[in-house]
């Protein structure tokens, strides 16, 4: 069966098409703020469409949610209504005047001017700053065969703490092993468990060892929890290591293409490193052998701690 589109008086084919057919709710949403920063900057849509380099009709079906615009022709509308281009696709922080005052007092600023409004924020909130309830906790952070599990269960016995393996308590609320829940359940679900079980761990134990899962980083919300409620350890090694320790640990995956394989743990620890370089403190678990590894930990978290020696 054909249809037939009928024109209406005073309304463009953009928006007689959008009147006939469903539309997809992030289109929508685009077209919306689409529209609304072209308000906002008291422009008309022939103004931006010759900005950006687009026809009017294009831009118009971009407005009311249907057409598909590429990548491209939405980094020149960006352009055209001078924004970036995560304001027109609705990032969080541009979605307020007070979100983009902050992110403008932010934008450019280095490492550690970030790193003191982050502590700054938290302390403001109550999410943060050295307390000595989170002093109390330690938790270890690196990629795995970094000796979270080994070094940390020597440190909960040196200090007489519980000692909790994150990835043991994921799996006791997921009722199945970490392989099975990313299988069955997709990523999303498990960052869902991991966070469940810090949360529970945070609020169980007021003084612990905590090994955490290599990948906990990727997760903000639950990195800042971990920032906000334990003192941070990074055990940091050279990749080589960690492949020899994973493979010593009898999981011979990493080997089957070894060359492959390496490059893939390079690119990992890059990605993950300026997260774990946020812990507060950092030893080398790659410069000497186990014991004098285990004196250097013990000896930084005891002073940490203001324990004696």
């Amino acid at each position: 069966m054909s249809s037939t589109i009928v024109h209406v008086p005073g309304k463009t084919p953009g928006e007689e098409a959008a009147d006939g057919e469903d539309k997809n709710p992030f289109l929508v949403a685009l077209g919306d703020r689409v529209r609304n920063l072209r308000a906002r900057r008291g422009l008309t849509r022939k103004a931006v469409a010759l900005a950006a380099d687009v026809s009017e009709r294009h831009l118009a079906n971009l407005e009311y949610g249907i057409g598909n615009a590429s990548i491209l022709v939405l980094l020149q509308v960006a352009g055209a209504l001078h924004c970036s281009l995560a304001e027109l696709l609705g990032d969080v922080t541009t979605s307020s005047p007070e979100w983009l005052l902050i992110r403008e007092l932010l934008e450019h600023r280095p490492e550690p001017d970030l790193r003191r409004a982050r502590v700054a924020l938290g302390e403001l909130f109550g999410t943060g700053g050295a307390n000595a309830a989170r002093s109390q906790r330690i938790a270890l952070i690196g990629l795995r065969g970094a000796g979270k599990s080994t070094l940390g269960q020597m440190l909960a016995d040196d200090l007489e703490y519980p000692f909790v393996e994150l990835s043991r308590e994921i799996e006791k609320f997921a009722g199945c092993s970490i392989s099975e829940i990313q299988a069955l359940y997709g990523m999303n679900a498990y960052r869902r468990y991991e966070r469940r079980a810090l949360e529970e761990a945070i609020q169980i134990y007021p003084e612990a060892v905590i090994a955490t899962p290599g990948g906990l980083v990727s997760d903000a919300a639950t990195f800042n929890q971990l920032l906000a409620h334990c003192t941070t350890v990074w055990l940091k090694a050279e990749p080589e290591q960690h492949m020899a320790r994973v493979a010593a640990q009898g999981d011979l995956r990493p080997m089957a293409a070894s060359r492959e394989a390496m490059d893939d743990l390079r690119r990992i620890l890059a990605g993950r490193a300026a997260f774990y370089s946020k812990a507060d403190l950092v030893v080398d678990t790659s410069a000497q052998a186990l014991e004098p590894t285990f004196q250097v930990l013990r000896a930084q978290v005891r002073q940490t701690l203001q324990l004696p020696a």
